[in-house]
């Protein structure tokens, strides 16, 4: 028996690899599905099934092309429906990879078709649950995403409550849990960064699974905190659901490379998006006019998504040489398969036809403290809502990069602001949001409140009422 996680960091996301006697198991593929035929392959195996453990939100899964291109199953939990064909699942259904068996424990809460599979291995012993967002190291899954439901938020996370009681906990202490997520992942709130684990530890640790907690305790524990999902989930959540564009047609679309000619003449006249995907700094230096930064070095994908509203979006590329087809890819994982290439040569193709570009002023926070000083100066934290209660400048305006679209009537085009994020690479993104929608005085922080905190500039530090 093999078992392997295939770790995304960027999407937090864990998909698995099981083999046995030849046969193989997938659970919770990526969009490039080739990986996973090759890695079979490699070992003369082949791929039987595709277990989904729910329809994801936060990325669209690999599961219909690699069914396609493999033959294999794909099965999804009870009560799953889709428009391509699937083997939907009874509870306790039982599968055979090899020698192994997987079996199929319906644990509805996170959504209404959401399993959990539970691996017996050759010696007929229970050995690991791969828990989808059922559970995570650490937490549990939000109850707020179920597609089309007439349930509410409150009844899910009941339902959830009953899954973990009944399905999970009564399971042996040394099973090992593999969960789809870790920490960075907007499925839930408090996510460790270990991506692997075992049950008995997290019946200890994990608060959702306290032995002594009721059910209503449970309800409003599980629902304090979180925020509005990203705008792009609930479009994942149908792409799994209805099916996607080839995903070799999509890199090959998006993988097109385009003189400055061609690329001015599709911003201009088929309206698409330049996206610039380099790092801050070199943004910061020369973009692009009326270009956006969401930058590969970060966490590219769940931003992207998070804030470009039309997942239809025509989008052509600045991209570092070498890191095009990276980008077309990670764009895809999240549904934003309109690519429709790149500009060859990159910004420097485009300085040398001769066309305009921007710069970013970009000031470090020991000048930014002497401007605080000086008296006067806007200062707008795009960090979290979480970050900024935690610590902030006193004269600072807030709100969450996440909804800047829905926020730019709360500052003033005639105003110059200077922009903090906690490291650097959020503000970058918001004055890029910004000044092409025309707020054109914006100083960019570098180092952001990190490096604000190592001047003598006053915080406001949050205390918890329960030391008070």
């Amino acid at each position: 028996m093999k078992i392997e996680q295939l770790y995304t960091g960027c999407l937090a996301q864990g998909a698995y690899y099981i083999e046995s006697e030849g046969e193989v198991a997938i659970i919770d593929p990526l969009r490039e599905t080739q990986q996973y035929i090759d890695k079979a392959e490699a070992n003369n195996a082949k791929i039987k099934y595709i277990f989904e453990t729910h329809f994801h939100a936060d990325f669209v899964s690999g599961h219909v092309d690699l069914a396609k291109n493999t033959g294999a199953t794909i099965v999804f939990g009870p009560g799953a429906s889709t428009e391509y064909d699937i083997h939907s699942a009874v509870d306790n259904e039982e599968f055979k990879i090899g020698k192994i068996t997987i079996k199929v424990l319906h644990t509805p809460g996170h959504t209404l078709e959401s399993s959990t599979y539970l691996l017996i291995n050759e010696n007929g012993k229970d050995h690991a649950i791969f828990s989808g967002d059922t559970l995570f190291l650490g937490d549990v899954g939000r109850p707020d995403l179920a597609i089309k439901s007439d349930l509410t938020k409150e009844d899910l996370a009941v339902m959830l409550f009953d899954s973990l009681r009944n399905k999970i906990m009564p399971l042996a202490d040394d099973i090992i849990v593999y969960p789809a997520h870790g920490a960075g992942s907007a499925c839930g709130k408090n996510l460790s960064k270990e991506t692997v684990g075992v049950l008995g530890e997290q019946k200890k640790t994990n608060y959702a699974l306290r032995a002594d907690m009721t059910k209503a305790e449970f309800v409003k524990e599980v629902l304090d905190g979180i925020a509005a999902p990203p705008q792009y989930f609930a479009k994942n959540a149908m792409m799994n659901k209805t099916g996607y564009s080839n995903f070799e047609y999509v890199l090959k679309k998006g993988d097109s490379s385009l003189n400055p000619k061609e690329f001015e003449a599709l911003a201009n006249h088929e309206s698409a998006l330049v996206l610039d995907v380099r790092p801050q700094s070199e943004f910061i230096k020369s973009h692009i006019p009326n270009s956006i930064f969401i930058g590969l070095n970060g966490g590219f994908a769940p931003w992207v998504g998070a804030l470009i509203t039309d997942i239809k979006q025509p989008i052509i590329l600045v991209a570092p040489e070498g890191k095009e087809v990276e980008a077309v890819t990670r764009l895809s994982r999240v549904g934003y398969d309109n690519t429709l290439g790149y500009l060859q040569g990159g910004i420097e193709a485009w300085v040398s036809s001769g066309r305009d570009i921007e710069t970013l002023e970009s000031i470090s926070a020991e000048t930014f403290a002497n401007r605080v000083k000086s008296g006067g100066i806007n200062i707008l934290d795009v960090r979290k809502d979480g970050e900024y209660t935690a610590s902030h400048l006193e004269d600072a305006q807030h709100f969450a990069l996440d909804f800047i679209n829905n926020n730019m009537n709360q500052i003033h085009k005639n105003k110059t602001y200077h922009i903090h994020c906690a490291g650097g690479y959020r503000s970058v993104i918001a004055a890029s949001i910004l000044k092409a929608r025309g707020y054109n005085n914006l100083v960019d922080i570098a180092g952001g409140f990190g490096a604000i905190k190592k001047t003598d500039l006053p915080t406001t530090d949050f205390v918890c009422p329960s030391t008070l």
